[in-house]
């Protein structure tokens, strides 16, 4: 892990005695750990996993100010408990705040500045996720902006038409070794898409997508519900219906909890019970206990999964569409559904709080089910999130 500084500092100091200081802070947080720190110059800033500007005393205000547009947020202002460094980073952050510019000062005990900059250098991480066409039109709450997935979560939003999935359809082979018991035609058409995902995952260096699928209904007679089930089991978060915060908050659970999860749509809630009915027609293959295949609900076309979930404890996530504000709970499931009017996969599950959220203020349709209690783990990330 290498962190880059570059240092600022009033010609009212000694000189000397910053350098010591400055010295002697890097060797405290370099003790013991794997991260590596450079004082840099400004053209090497940002060559590393993380820039810090090192704030080493008072009246270093006007040097921040000379420099700020040579500067990137957000603007990471780490301090001593001396030379008035502190007072001077508060004066630089509350400008900032001020004229609506991202920044944080890191000051405290060399536990928490180490942590803060592990959490930091984590969110930094480069991760390209691709939107394959807008999101479906009745997603009405669920455009996102490119700029706020990048400052506040490191993802870069590719953009992909729904055309160029047509079009390599065309002349995509399937040649996969991949074997399922059902209709072989169907199968193929599945799977034949499913190698057009992966080609645009490879081609376009994505971790990650969301899809438009119902537009392949028509066309192309066949749905991604069995390619977004067989990338989500190989590691590859993908959702369905261009749904961008939900492929962001399952793109968080898989960074927080090394999970993808069930992508899924309130069906039924009971307020006073305590709980509600979640159904969809993909999931995670690693994430069943069995399955089988069936057709896609709506369309009665294609390849959809019928699977069943262990009756255990669950988390309960979603980001709204400003990827700050979000909903998380805990729950437990409580069987598997077998009804003809919903999605293929369907749970009931029992909500431990905070079900009233559904019908008062939800941030839209799709919720995201991961197995166990990680709730507070979920929180104290988005506490980061700034």
């Amino acid at each position: 892990m290498k962190v880059n500084i570059f240092p600022l500092v009033s010609s009212l100091h000694s000189q000397e005695q910053i350098g010591e200081n400055t010295k002697r802070l890097l060797g405290e947080l370099m003790s013991g750990n794997d991260i590596q720190f450079r004082v840099t110059s400004l053209e090497e800033l940002y060559e590393g996993d993380l820039a810090l500007i090192l704030i080493q005393s008072g009246g270093s205000e006007g040097l921040f100010l000379q420099n700020l547009s040579r500067l990137r947020a957000p603007y990471y202002l780490l301090t001593y408990g001396n030379n008035n460094s502190l007072a001077a980073s508060l004066e630089i952050l509350s400008f900032l705040k001020d004229n609506n510019l991202d920044g944080e000062v890191l000051h405290g005990t060399n536990e928490y500045i180490l942590g803060r900059i592990g959490e930091l250098v984590k969110r930094n991480v480069h991760t390209r996720l691709g939107v394959i066409g807008k999101p479906s039109d009745w997603l009405i709450a669920s455009n996102v902006a490119p700029d706020n997935a990048k400052r506040l979560h490191g993802v870069d939003l590719v953009e992909i038409s729904i055309d160029e999935v047509l079009f390599r359809y065309q002349t995509a082979v399937n040649d996969l070794p991949l074997r399922f018991a059902y209709d072989e035609k169907e199968i193929d058409k599945a799977l034949r898409l499913h190698k057009v995902l992966l080609s645009l995952k490879e081609d376009y260096r994505l971790d990650g997508l969301t899809i438009r699928c119902f537009d392949l209904l028509g066309p192309l007679e066949t749905t991604a519900c069995l390619s977004l089930a067989l990338l989500n089991r190989d590691g590859v978060v993908a959702t369905c219906e261009g749904d961008v915060p939900t492929m962001m908050s399952m793109h968080l659970l898989h960074k927080i909890v090394g999970q993808r999860g069930f992508q899924a749509n309130p069906s039924r809630i009971d307020v006073e019970g305590g709980k509600m009915v979640l159904a969809h027609c993909t999931l995670p293959l690693d994430m069943v206990c069995k399955y089988h295949l069936d057709t896609h609900f709506e369309s009665g076309i294609g390849v959809a999964i019928k699977g069943y979930l262990r009756e255990e404890k669950v988390t309960i996530f979603k980001l709204s569409r400003n990827l700050r504000d979000y909903y998380v709970t805990t729950g437990r499931i409580l069987r598997n559904l077998e009804e003809d009017n919903l999605c293929r996969t369907q749970i009931e599950v029992e909500v431990d709080e905070h079900i009233d959220y559904f019908l008062t203020r939800p941030y839209g349709n799709h919720h995201v089910v991961v197995y166990g209690d990680h709730a507070e783990e979920i929180r104290n990330y988005m506490r980061t999130v700034k």
